[in-house]
């Protein structure tokens, strides 16, 4: 068997990649700061467990403080296992720099590995978080038998900047149709296109029709697909012509309450803009009121603004708020506002043992990774101990597990000088061992281990992303 060719060494550091971020976004009319925001909170949350990352994020930031990072890490896991809210909204723009854009953030990613002492663990997440940004992007096909054109360092080349086709409703159902369990989600969100589909044709033909709320409550516990079928929703609605743009802006209580009364009902109001013709996705949703009952002013004034702007906005948004069911039911019943315009509630159930590890293989399998069987067995075994109790991750679970194994994958081929593609690839069934490493004598990981991060996978092995994480 032949030497795997040696990973290319890294060319950026945190900063320099960011900048690269930031330049895509210009390019693409994009929001550069946000843009900025979101890619250094994307390798804080990959860093968050490397000694002394902190220091360095915060030099790369310039001026940030310990706390900083930890509040950046913070707002940035939800993209460790799904695509950024800048990426996720040039993707259902059909933005002709999507594909530069999910690069410049796997690099990203790449980056994060450098992060103070580097560990497994953080390189195991770094590629999972790039395969996530890159799956969004069909991979590029290059004509057989053409040589590859010159491009310049830095700058995309003809195919990533091809505007990609419309995704038609029957696509995105087809997504919808290849997540991994689901099947009463799956069943309702078919329903409501068939509803909101018929109620659009009897408009255009200028019959009376009942006006059909199209927003959503989804509760489930963490990890069981909400944000993915959100996303989904966003592109179906767009497709049907019911929304603009399609995209998709996922917020908690952090990002909608500011500190001081007044402040509030303009931080709601610019989120809820930059959702407009979109989907605006509140996790745990009931934390805006601070208790069932309420009872919390600052949460009470979103709520409020966010009721006038769905009214405002009803010809071209979407709400959905998630969270446990116990908690969104009384949440929706103690603000009147809110009751008559959620209507369809969508229970998630949790991921059976079998549905988990397929994610585990599609997650292994969009990372460049194999699983050998006896990997797969471990990985039951392993589940089979965990409690399902509330701090049970469901899709999560999986994708923490593949983060760990590509963690111990790296350490245990960290004395083959030059190893085989195969052995790049292979996951065995130690990786997937409960221990955490032991990397105390380890030496500084070398960046051509950090990076870069994972190519797309080959055309023939890309699918829908069958599993959703959160």
């Amino acid at each position: 068997m032949s030497p795997a060719p040696s990973s290319p060494q890294r060319t950026s550091s945190l900063d320099e990649a960011v900048d690269v971020v930031a330049g895509v976004a210009s390019t693409a009319g994009a929001d550069t700061v946000a843009a900025r925001k979101e890619a250094f909170d994307l390798a804080a949350a990959l860093a968050e467990s490397a000694p002394r990352a902190a220091a360095d994020w915060a030099v790369a930031v310039g001026g940030a403080s310990t706390q900083d990072f930890f509040d950046s890490a913070s707002r940035g896991r939800r993209w460790r296992g799904a695509p950024t809210a800048t990426l996720s909204a040039l993707a259902a723009q059909r933005s002709p720099h999507t594909r530069a854009y999910a690069e410049a953030l796997a690099e990203v990613a790449a980056a994060a590995c450098e992060l103070g002492e580097p560990t497994m663990r953080v390189i195991g997440n770094a590629s999972v978080a790039a395969a996530a940004q890159l799956s969004v992007v069909p991979p590029a096909i290059p004509q057989q038998g053409a040589a590859p054109a010159p491009t310049t360092p830095g700058t995309p080349d003809e195919t990533a900047t091809q505007t990609p086709p419309a995704r038609s409703l029957e696509d995105l159902l087809a997504d919808l149709d290849g997540l991994i369990g689901l099947q009463r989600v799956k069943r309702e969100i078919h329903r409501q296109v068939a509803l909101l589909r018929v109620e659009k044709l009897r408009v255009d033909a200028g019959l009376k029709s009942p006006t059909l709320t199209r927003h959503l409550v989804f509760t489930g516990n963490p990890g069981t697909g909400k944000t993915t079928v959100a996303r989904l929703v966003g592109g179906i609605y767009q497709a049907l012509g019911l929304l603009s743009r399609g995209h998709l802006v996922e917020v908690d209580r952090s990002e909608l309450v500011a500190g001081y009364l007044g402040q509030t009902a303009t931080k709601t109001a610019e989120v809820v803009s930059s959702a407009a013709g979109g989907v605006l996705f509140i996790d745990e949703a009931y934390s805006l009121t601070g208790s069932f009952a309420g009872g919390d002013q600052y949460g009470q004034e979103s709520v409020d603004t966010l009721v006038k702007e769905m009214e405002d906005r009803r010809d071209d948004l979407v709400v959905i708020v998630a969270g446990y069911p116990a908690p969104m039911t009384a949440f929706i019943a103690a603000n009147p506002g809110l009751a008559s315009r959620f209507r369809t509630t969508i229970d998630f159930e949790d991921y059976t043992d079998d549905e988990l590890v397929a994610i585990l293989q599609h997650l292994a399998l969009g990372a460049d990774y194999e699983l050998e069987p006896a990997a797969v067995e471990r990985f039951r075994e392993v589940l089979g101990r965990t409690p399902r109790d509330s701090g049970f991750g469901n899709g999560r679970f999986s994708r923490n597990a593949l983060e760990s194994a590509i963690g111990h994958h790296a350490w245990r081929l960290r004395e083959t000088p030059e190893p085989t593609l195969e052995q790049l690839r292979l996951l065995v069934a130690r990786d997937f061992d409960e221990e955490p490493l032991d990397e105390g004598a380890a030496p500084p990981v070398p960046a051509s281990q950090a990076g870069p991060a994972p190519a797309s996978p080959d055309p023939g092995d890309r699918a829908p992303y069958p599993g959703g994480t959160s």
